[in-house]
């Protein structure tokens, strides 16, 4: 198996089950045009975490890592009347793309984009003693991934669902050795989810436009 066939198949997913959609496909293109990496999810990643957030009945979303707001959208989407998602970045060139990606994808009276170190925004939002959100999407610097998590907790209740991005790095989160700052911060966040009794947590490995990888997926159980 090869990169190649991995991409040939999630072209194959995308063309047999997303139809296509000018406003999200706007959105990749006004990233693009605006120099930002294509580290974005892929469509059918998109439309997986838009279901898991409809499944769990998601009214409010938490989002570390906005990038061009491509996956935002997607979860936007599954919000029903009165919802919310905050989303959190750190790059202010980044954020004016999302913003604008959000207006003319006629969504942004839905989403809370606030711009800063994710550490001190979850941390603001802990302190202020909002509602708990419903479903976390974590995809943002993988070296800070176990805090995020941490600080996710604090700002979730039982049956919060939270799906953290990139965590098999190419199978080299199996290395404890590995020089790479991004997979000893995923072997940390892995360490805090295996010793914390308040979550049910699995990791599964995917392949396709992006290569290899693979995503966590928790449940707050207590």
């Amino acid at each position: 198996m090869s990169q190649e066939t991995w991409a040939a198949v999630d072209r194959y997913i995308e063309d047999k089950f997303l139809p296509a959609d000018p406003v999200l496909d706007a959105a990749l293109k006004a990233c693009a045009a605006a120099g930002l990496p294509e580290i974005q999810v892929t469509p059918p990643q998109g439309q997986f975490l838009q279901m898991l957030a409809c499944i769990r009945q998601a009214r409010r979303i938490l989002e570390v890592g906005t990038l061009g707001g491509y996956s935002t959208l997607w979860l936007a989407r599954a919000l029903p009347a009165g919802g919310r998602v905050v989303t959190i970045e750190l790059e202010s060139r980044h954020a004016e793309v999302a913003r604008a990606n959000f207006v003319a994808a006629g969504l942004a009276d839905r989403i809370d984009l606030q711009v800063g170190r994710a550490a001190d925004v979850l941390a603001r939002l802990a302190t202020a003693g909002g509602p708990p959100f419903d479903f976390v999407f974590i995809d943002a610097d993988k070296a800070g991934t176990a805090d995020y998590f941490r600080l996710a907790l604090r700002l979730s209740r039982p049956g919060t669902v939270i799906v953290v991005d990139n965590v098999v790095r190419k199978g080299a989160v199996a290395d404890p050795a590995s020089t790479d700052a991004a997979v000893q911060g995923i072997r940390r966040f892995n360490d805090a989810a295996a010793a914390e009794p308040r979550v049910t947590a699995t990791a599964l490995q995917t392949v396709g436009t992006k290569g290899y990888d693979g995503f966590a997926l928790l449940l707050v159980t207590r």
